[in-house]
């Protein structure tokens, strides 16, 4: 009898429940205005025809009692570039929102638009309308023009000839891109080049790949996600693999956020003016490779920023070479690796002979040596470290005895450069006005790079690094 009665009155109790519907509730107009979690939704840089990401924005209800917002819209309605969602309804125009008191609602955007130039702005705005008076969360975002390079089982993604890339339209890759044997691929100033995850590009044996960027027009390369959290994150993408026999020409370009930036096979190498930061691994891979390097500037790379394998020729003149990483803390994070020694593909171990010449530079970071060096006996490590300033603290690890190696030459050890900003999100390696780095550099050597990277003359007083101070 007991259990009859208790199922009778549980079966009450859920009548009484469906019945009390949201209709049941009394709701008001507003007679405050809305808050919201943000007043501007700036959304990533987005391509012609490819969906952003989305975001979302919270509506707060700050009243003692429950509203109706009459209505929620688009401005420009329809013909609007945008999509949003208003508490789990897509749409562009929502009438008598329901909003209970002390509580909010999610609204989600997100742009799929169509271009109709190299690059644009779109813009729009949230409208909300209520006796309380009208109030917006405007939206904004980058638009461009785009041009695909996409890898799948019937397109091998192959450049076979020579091919210019202008910045009319950012170039987008998906998988591997590669230039075949022999080919060129020119980059002009001012192009846009976005790698997808899990993708890079390869240049192929004989190959050349020219990036010819400019002062005013660096050419950028980088992960397809342009979300500014995005700048500051490793692994977004693979590297650009240089193959043996391979040619790279490198002028004012920006390379960061994969996982290597230049994985170099016995590639010959010219690097100028130009900034390579953020990668998971290295941001210069070297194997038996020629480099000469003039005005870089490189920071934040798990492993090294630099790494130099089984020899080869290099020669780093007024760089600025820091390591500095929050994210990466449990890598090694060197300055400069350099070893006679690589172990290729297949476990094998290989050797090679070493030339490396570092002038005029910063070598830099937070661990306990910026440089380490592994010699093979019985092969040529023949090093010159020339008005340079670097972070060292002893042998055993660094490879190299700073203080009594005739191959250290009027040299500074463990002084801070001094730089503005070493943090990835507002990185700028310029040194301060107290920077031991000022005045350092060896004025002969300063007259082969006459300007520094942001054009600046350095022929007098010449600063360490990649930047005159003035």
């Amino acid at each position: 009898m007991k259990f009859k009665l208790l199922l009778a009155f549980c079966f009450w109790m859920l009548v009484m429940a469906v019945s009390c519907n949201k209709d049941d509730i009394s709701f008001d107009q507003p007679s405050q205005e809305l808050s919201f979690s943000k007043d501007t939704v700036f959304c990533d840089t987005v391509y012609h025809q490819v969906r952003s990401e989305t975001y979302a924005v919270k509506v707060y209800n700050n009243e003692d009692k429950d509203i109706l917002i009459p209505r929620i819209h688009l401005e420009k309605g329809a013909t609007s570039l945008y999509k949003i969602n208003v508490d789990g309804k897509p749409g562009y125009d929502f009438k008598d929102v329901p909003l209970r008191k002390k509580d909010s609602l999610y609204i989600f955007v997100e742009i799929a638009p169509e271009a109709s130039g190299p690059e644009a702005i779109a813009e729009d705005k949230i409208l909300f309308q209520s006796p309380a008076g009208q109030q917006q969360v405007v939206l904004f975002s980058v638009v461009q023009d785009a041009e695909f390079f996409i890898k799948t089982p019937t397109n091998p993604n192959i450049l076979t000839s020579t091919t210019n890339w202008t910045s009319n339209k950012a170039k987008i890759i998906y998988g591997d891109l590669t230039i075949d044997q022999n080919a060129v691929l020119n980059i002009q100033q001012g192009t846009k080049v976005y790698f997808h995850k899990n993708s890079g590009m390869k240049v192929l044996s004989g190959a050349t790949l020219n990036i010819n960027g400019t002062l005013a027009n660096n050419v950028t390369l980088r992960g397809d996600r342009n979300d500014p959290a995005y700048d500051t994150i490793p692994k977004n993408w693979n590297s650009i693999k240089m193959s043996a026999g391979s040619t790279l020409n490198m002028n004012y370009a920006r390379l960061f956020g994969g996982t290597r930036g230049l994985d170099l096979k016995q590639t010959n190498a010219t690097i100028n003016n130009s900034f390579i930061h953020t990668f998971q691994e290295y941001g210069i891979y070297s194997v038996a490779s020629t480099i000469n390097a003039k005005n870089l500037v490189m920071n934040n790379c798990g492993e090294s920023a630099v790494a130099l394998f089984k020899g080869g020729t290099h020669s780093f003149t007024h760089c600025t070479i820091a390591n500095y990483s929050d994210l990466l803390h449990s890598y090694n994070r060197n300055g400069l690796y350099a070893s006679n020694e690589w172990t290729n593909e297949s476990g094998t171990k290989e050797q090679g002979a070493l030339i490396l010449n570092l002038r005029n530079s910063i070598v830099y970071s937070d661990r306990d040596n910026s440089v380490s060096f592994e010699q093979t006996p019985g092969q040529l490590f023949n090093f010159t470290l020339q008005n340079c300033l670097i972070k060292y603290s002893g042998t055993s690890e660094a490879g190299f005895n700073f203080d009594t190696s005739t191959s250290v030459i009027q040299s500074i050890k463990n002084q801070d450069p001094l730089f503005v900003n070493y943090f990835a999100a507002k990185m700028n390696m310029r040194v301060k006005q107290n920077s031991p780095a000022i005045g350092k550099g060896s004025a002969s050597v300063a007259a082969t790079v006459p300007t520094d990277i942001a054009n600046v003359s350095r022929t007098s007083n010449p600063t360490l690094g990649a930047y005159q101070y003035f």
